[in-house]
């Protein structure tokens, strides 16, 4: 493939993940005011995460049968296409019921979009790239609430936010068809076939405690990192008092730095082994759980903001990256493929119990709950990394890259 053929799919690779991380930002922050508008309780948002779950599993789980008759561009299209309709439902839904639906068509778009691009990327630009790539979602998961911020703060009502959004969805559709067949050809493998061949079945893999340890820690991670950023909003403005213009500023602290984060550890991993590094992103995260909790000041709870995006930023991607190391090169990739389904699960169950909590106890639940389930998933961590030592299991070298 020539250099501008290929520079111009990575350039419409990043927008992709631009537009998957675009939307996701926006409910946190406009929640409080369509609960408002519908007159919901608190713990409602869990079903429009668990629809939006729903539709992401299912899209991701048959994305390469999707891919087999459309192509990629096909799929892109397809998916972006869906989400924009999500919004724009959003947008002018007359009921709540109607949301959970239009969070079931979003999930179905993200899901087709973060798989298609994920294996295009993984079969053709070097680990460097593909790291970046994970980091444009972050961009779009900064964008998102600004936009919705900026609608809330002039007064508008937050349907204009999805409609907002909706707009740029709807001129990345546009770009997409225009470019449709230039991801006709074939991509050139980084890896060879041997290489993708799974040598052990499902069950096989299910008996190894190592898997299931892996699969509770993704289970932790995401539910963690969407918790934080789907209640950071309702927490500073209800409970807190916070103005929506500050809240909406530390919401998209959270992201910003959850994007830097990868960026920066991305380097650092080309450095150092995976294992130290994990270890850093673990043990600042609670810290950063506990500053939240104390509410202190504004100030300190924008820096717990901030640190926890940042601690966050590198678990995921330096978890997949000791996956084989760990669980053993013959499982990996049923491995890995748990993973990303006990992921998509926790970001639906995390999220939902805090709200339920939170409705029962209050909404400042929220700091004590991301202290547990981050010093959970440190505990967790380490008592893997215990595991993997009885069982001789070599660190992946320069895995994290």
């Amino acid at each position: 493939m020539n250099r501008r053929y290929r520079s111009l799919l990575i350039a419409l690779a990043f927008i992709a993940f631009v537009s998957l991380g675009l939307p996701d930002g926006i409910l946190g922050v406009a929640w409080p005011s369509i609960r408002r508008t519908f007159g919901v309780p608190l713990s409602q948002l869990g079903y429009l995460l668990m629809a939006g779950t729903t539709g992401y599993f299912v899209s991701s789980f048959f994305a390469g049968s999707f891919e087999r008759r459309l192509g990629i561009g096909g799929v892109l299209l397809a998916s972006n296409l869906l989400v924009l309709a999500s919004l724009l439902g959003n947008s002018i839904t007359p009921a709540f019921p109607w949301m959970i639906l239009f969070s079931l068509l979003g999930g179905l778009g993200a899901g087709a979009i973060d798989a298609a691009i994920n294996h295009f990327a993984a079969s053709t630009f070097p680990p460097r790239w593909v790291s970046w790539l994970h980091a444009c979602y972050g961009i779009g998961a900064t964008l998102g609430p600004l936009i919705m911020t900026t609608v809330i703060v002039r007064g508008l009502s937050w349907r204009y936010g999805y409609a907002s959004v909706g707009v740029i969805i709807a001129a990345m559709s546009i770009l997409f068809l225009l470019t449709i067949k230039l991801w006709q050809t074939d991509p050139v493998p980084n890896v060879s076939d041997a290489q993708l061949i799974v040598r052990a079945g499902v069950t096989d893999a299910l008996r190894i405690p190592l898997v299931w340890m892996h699969i509770a820690l993704f289970f932790l991670y995401t539910g963690i990192e969407v918790t934080a950023g789907q209640w950071f909003y309702s927490l500073f403005t209800e409970s807190r008092g916070m103005s929506p213009k500050i809240a909406g500023t530390i919401v998209s602290s959270y992201w910003a730095s959850l994007t830097i984060g990868r960026i920066v550890f991305g380097y650092a991993a080309g450095h150092f082994k995976p294992v130290p590094l994990l270890r850093i992103a673990l043990g600042l995260a609670p810290l950063a759980a506990l500053l939240i909790w104390a509410n202190v000041s504004t100030s300190t709870t924008f820096i717990g903001a901030a640190v926890l995006g940042f601690a966050l930023a590198p678990i995921y991607p330096l978890l997949v990256s000791v996956t084989p190391s760990r669980v053993g090169q013959h499982v990996a990739a049923h491995a890995i493929g748990f993973q990303v389904s006990a992921a998509t699960i926790g970001v639906a169950v995390l999220p939902t119990i805090a709200g339920a909590l939170a409705r029962r106890i209050g909404l400042e639940v929220i700091g004590p709950f991301l202290l547990a389930a981050t010093l959970s998933l440190l505990i967790l961590h380490e008592i893997t990394m215990l595991r993997t030592r009885r069982q001789h299991l070599q660190p992946a070298v320069g895995a994290a890259t």
